[in-house]
């Protein structure tokens, strides 16, 4: 072994992962993995989470090139002797707090961390968008990662977002994930990094308020209705019900009428990259919620 070529990285739950070689092969959740393709790093393999389904989901791949990699499968269907089998050298997961491995079963995690190196980034409430960001950044770098991010594309992106949000015009926005024809689950914006970054460069979200539930409330339809939203952030992963499952519902239709939609992947990569492409196509929105209040 070259000592110099030995690798470690201390992850957010304060644990050091250790490698004899530099990692060069790497499985990441789907999430993690599109961060790291962002940084110009392309994962061996990825796997999901109990929310998704027998194949990636492609809201939350990014720009990866899901026909081109290998998928390990979800939840409690990822393969360990799939991933074992195929050598890699590091396991990039991700968290919502406590540490725990999001995604796959506490059983599996813990074997996976008794045969390979794994390191695990908090994308949880407690942590601010920029903190996420920061800590992909720093992990791909430990990774030598070829692509160096540059802040010019994120910064002007904040800054437009920042300006379409300050005009006394400026549309309501509501977060949502689609439960079925009969409920909605309404984010918390306060509770979500991405989220919380929008209201902090002025946006106007809708909070729920009271009710039960940490990240979410769960209401029908009508209570979404009457929130009279300009805008919809609609969660587009695979585990959110379609638009088209839910015409049969009159209070659906009438925030169809009335609002803007805007694709939301509440797990969207933690790159410069895809949130300046975020805090875009948010800017893109207000402008056009408020062009079509100022033609009425």
């Amino acid at each position: 072994m070259n000592p110099s070529n030995s690798w470690e990285f201390t992850d957010d739950r304060g644990q050091l992962a250790v490698s004899r070689r530099h990692p060069a092969r790497v499985v990441a959740y789907i999430q993690a993995g599109a961060t790291l393709w962002d940084h110009g790093l392309r994962p061996l393999g990825i796997f999901g989470s109990h929310h998704d389904g027998d194949a990636p989901d492609p809201a939350k791949a990014g720009e990866l090139p899901l026909a081109d990699l290998r998928s390990f499968g979800a939840g409690s269907a990822l393969d360990l002797d799939g991933l074992y089998a195929a050598e890699p050298d590091l396991v990039v997961a991700v968290s919502y707090g406590g540490g725990q491995v999001y995604g796959i079963d506490p059983e599996a995690a813990k074997h996976l961390e008794e045969r390979l190196p794994v390191v695990v980034l908090d994308v949880g409430k407690d942590r601010s968008l920029d903190g996420i960001r920061d800590r992909f950044t720093a992990l791909a770098a430990s990774l030598r990662s070829p692509l160096q991010p540059t802040t010019t594309e994120l910064e002007r992106a904040q800054a437009r977002l920042r300006t379409s949000a300050a005009r006394p015009d400026a549309p309501r926005v509501l977060a949502l994930s689609a439960a079925g024809p009969e409920t909605v689950h309404l984010a918390r914006p306060l509770n979500w990094p991405d989220l919380r970054a929008l209201s902090g460069l002025g946006v106007g979200l809708i909070d729920p308020e009271e009710g039960s539930g940490s990240n979410w409330r769960t209401v029908e339809w009508s209570v979404a209705a009457a929130f009279e939203p300009d805008i919809v952030l609609t969660d587009v992963r695979a585990n959110a019900t379609p638009r088209e499952q839910l015409q049969g519902n009159a209070h659906w239709r009438a925030i169809e009428e009335r609002a803007r939609f805007v694709a939301w992947n509440p797990e969207t990569p933690g790159s410069h990259h895809a949130h300046a492409r975020y805090f875009n196509t948010v800017a893109d929105a207000i402008d056009g919620a408020t062009r079509d209040t100022q033609a009425l």
